[in-house]
């Protein structure tokens, strides 16, 4: 009978060890995460070209999941010229009613990419970008970079802004191109 005790016993603390072992080395994916992403859009048209740099998109990205966030403030977006600031707040993005623009979706090849090594990765995402109060699926390709345990993401797409509500008086539709080519790039660092 204390044979069988010392046996139960035994069996019940490798098992308490191989779940201590099991929980001590199982890590979820690592969290990254900027504060300073950067979103570039230029609108070339026929009669102007449009520049405006942001500097302050937040970035979370999820290396187990694949789940990656952007947030950029539009009211952030900086232009040349004040008027054209006042009139893309005011008039076309309405950001006092719509402050931010928002994509949340997935690297959808995120096990072919090793963030412990230098490399460059194409990376498919696919997700929803929200601009204007309106959300649409959005599937943007980008890339992954590491270099010297840096990691930058990146991006570059078209946004068609008729798909997003935004209204451009007809006085001025020559001046607003129908499609706004856009540049995203993080550094990103670990989320402690």
């Amino acid at each position: 009978m204390a044979i069988q005790t010392i046996e139960a016993r035994m069996k019940r603390l490798s098992g308490i060890v191989f779940l201590f072992f099991a929980l001590t080395t199982w890590c979820p994916g690592q969290q990254y995460y900027s504060k300073t992403g950067k979103v570039t859009f230029i609108s070339d048209a026929p009669l102007e070209k449009i520049e405006a740099h942001n500097n302050s998109g937040y970035v979370v990205f999820d290396s187990g999941t694949g789940k990656i966030e952007w947030s950029v403030l539009i009211k952030g977006f900086q232009f040349v010229k004040a008027l054209m600031q006042d009139h893309f707040n005011e008039n076309y993005m309405e950001s006092q009613k719509f402050p931010k623009g928002i994509f949340k979706g997935f690297v959808q090849n995120i096990k072919d990419i090793n963030l412990q090594k230098d490399g460059d990765y194409t990376v498919n995402v696919k997700g929803e970008l929200t601009l204007h109060g309106v959300t649409k699926p959005f599937s943007p390709v980008g890339h992954i970079s590491i270099k010297g345990g840096v990691i930058t993401a990146t991006s570059n797409f078209d946004i068609v802004v008729e798909d997003y509500d935004i209204e451009v008086p007809k006085v001025v539709r020559d001046n607003i191109a129908k499609t706004v080519k856009v540049m995203v790039v993080a550094d990103l660092q670990k989320l402690n």
